[in-house]
C-alpha cells in the first residue's frame, strides 16, 4: 500500500469571499458586492470532474469547505459540490464534511440548509468571547451571537468546533483563563486555539511595523498563555492532538489529519493547493484571483497548475514538518522511506537528552516540553538531514 493511503483522501473547497477582511488575516479572501452562486457551483463541479479524471477510483474520506467565509455560500451551492464529489469518487461510510462558518445570526440561519445539503460538521470562527476584543479583531459578530450560533449548530450537528485567538492585545492570563473556561463549559468537542500572530501583508502587520499595535505579550508571557491553554484543555478532557488543536477522543478533525499525516487531497477554488499521487506524488495549486479562477474554471482549460513531482527530499520534509505537529508524532520508518535515508542518531539523541523529543519503537514525537519550542526542534532536525 502506498504511504498516502494510510492517511486517506480528502477534498478541500476554497470559497474566497468574506463580508469584510479581518486585520490579522493573510488567507486568500476577498470582499465582493455580488456573487453568482450558480456560476461558482458550475466551476467547482467542473474542477472536481477534471481532478477525478486524474485520480479515479479513490474513496473520499473528507470534504472541507474553507475560506474566506463558506457560510456565505448558498446551501444549494454546497449541495451541488457535495453531490459532484460523491459522484466523482466513492464515499467512505463515515465521511466527514466540514463547513467553516461565521457566527452571525444571518449565517447561523443557513445551518439547517447546510445539514440538508450533507454537511455533518461545523467549524465556527468565534475568535473571542468578549465584544471589545471582537471589535479589535475586526469581527462582525458579538459574543452573544457567537454563543447563540454555537447552540444552534450543536442542536443540528453531532460535531461542532470553534476557533479562538489568544495572547491578544492587552489580554491578561486571568482574562484568558476565564474566557477559555467559558468556552470549555459550552460542551464543545473540538477547539482550535491559536496565539495571535502578526503576518506581513495584513492590516495588523502594517500597524505593527509602524509601532501602532500596542499591548502584545512578550515571549515569556506568550509561553505562559500556551501553558495555561494546555493545562485547562487537558483538565477538561480536550488534550492537544496537534499543536493548536484540542479535541475529545474521536472528535479530531479527520480532514486536517490528512494534511498532517501526508495523505492525498484535491484542492479546488482560488488559491487552493493539493497533493495527489499519480505515478509520483505531485503538488497542485490554483490561480488566486477569484475572477480569473472563475473564468478559467468554466472554460475547457481548467485552473490546476501542476507544480511538478515532489522529490523524496520534499516528501520527507513535508511529512516531518507537518507530522511532528501531532502529539502522536510520525513513523520513523515511513520518514526514512520517503527521505531514502535515516535521521542522524546523534541529533535524535541530543534532542532526546534535552527532553525535547521522544524516540522509540519506530515513532518520533515532540514532548510536552518540546512543543512550545517546536520551530527550534524542527530547525535542528532539518538542518541535520
Amino acid at each position: 500500500m502506498d504511504d498516502w493511503q494510510n492517511a486517506g483522501f480528502g477534498l478541500y473547497v476554497h470559497w474566497p469571499f468574506c463580508q469584510s477582511k479581518c486585520p490579522y488575516c493573510d488567507f486568500n479572501s476577498h470582499v465582493a458586492a455580488a456573487i453568482d452562486q450558480k456560476a461558482w457551483a458550475d466551476a467547482y463541479i467542473r474542477e472536481i470532474n477534471r481532478i477525478a479524471a486524474l485520480v479515479p477510483g479513490r474513496s473520499l474520506k473528507t470534504i472541507y469547505f474553507g475560506g474566506g467565509t463558506p457560510s456565505l455560500m448558498a446551501p444549494e451551492t454546497v449541495a451541488a459540490v457535495i453531490q459532484a464529489a460523491s459522484t466523482a469518487w466513492s464515499r467512505s461510510n463515515d465521511i466527514e464534511i466540514t463547513l467553516e462558518a461565521n457566527p452571525t445570526s444571518v449565517e447561523a440561519g443557513r445551518f439547517q440548509g447546510y445539514k440538508d445539503a450533507g454537511v455533518n460538521r461545523i467549524s465556527l470562527g468565534v475568535q473571542a468571547l468578549n465584544d471589545e476584543d471582537l471589535r479589535r479583531l475586526g469581527r462582525m459578530h458579538s459574543a452573544a451571537e457567537a454563543r447563540t450560533a454555537f447552540e444552534t449548530a450543536a442542536s443540528l450537528f453531532d460535531r461542532v468546533s470553534f476557533d479562538l485567538i489568544y495572547a491578544r492585545q492587552d489580554q491578561s492570563l486571568q482574562a484568558w483563563r476565564k474566557e477559555l473556561q467559558g468556552a470549555l463549559a459550552m460542551s464543545v468537542g473540538h477547539l482550535s486555539l491559536y496565539q495571535l500572530t502578526i503576518e506581513d501583508g495584513t492590516v495588523f502587520g502594517e500597524r505593527h511595523a509602524r509601532g501602532l499595535l500596542k499591548g502584545l505579550p512578550n515571549e515569556d508571557l506568550g509561553a505562559d498563555f500556551y501553558d495555561l491553554t494546555q493545562d485547562l484543555c487537558g483538565e477538561a478532557g480536550l488534550p492537544a492532538y496537534e499543536i493548536s488543536n484540542h479535541a475529545k477522543p474521536g472528535q479530531e478533525s479527520r480532514h486536517n489529519l490528512i494534511y498532517w499525516q501526508a495523505g492525498d487531497y484535491a484542492g479546488v477554488g482560488p488559491g487552493a493547493h493539493g497533493r495527489l499521487t499519480l505515478d509520483q506524488r505531485i503538488a497542485t495549486s490554483a490561480e488566486k484571483n477569484p475572477a480569473l479562477w472563475l473564468a478559467s474554471a468554466i472554460s475547457d482549460g481548467g485552473v490546476q497548475d501542476f507544480d511538478g513531482s515532489l522529490s523524496s527530499e520534499d516528501r520527507g520534509l513535508e511529512y516531518l514538518l507537518m507530522g511532528l505537529r501531532l502529539s502522536d508524532g510520525i513513523s520513523t520508518q515511513r520518514l526514512s522511506a520517503m527521505l531514502q535515508r535515516d535521521l542522524k542518531p546523534s541529533v535524535l539523541n541530543e534532542l532526546q537528552d534535552l527532553g525535547m523529543i521522544q524516540h522509540s519503537t519506530g515513532q518520533l514525537q515532540v514532548t510536552d516540553k518540546g512543543r512550545p519550542l517546536l520551530n527550534q526542534v524542527l530547525k535542528k532536525l532539518t538542518e541535520a538531514l
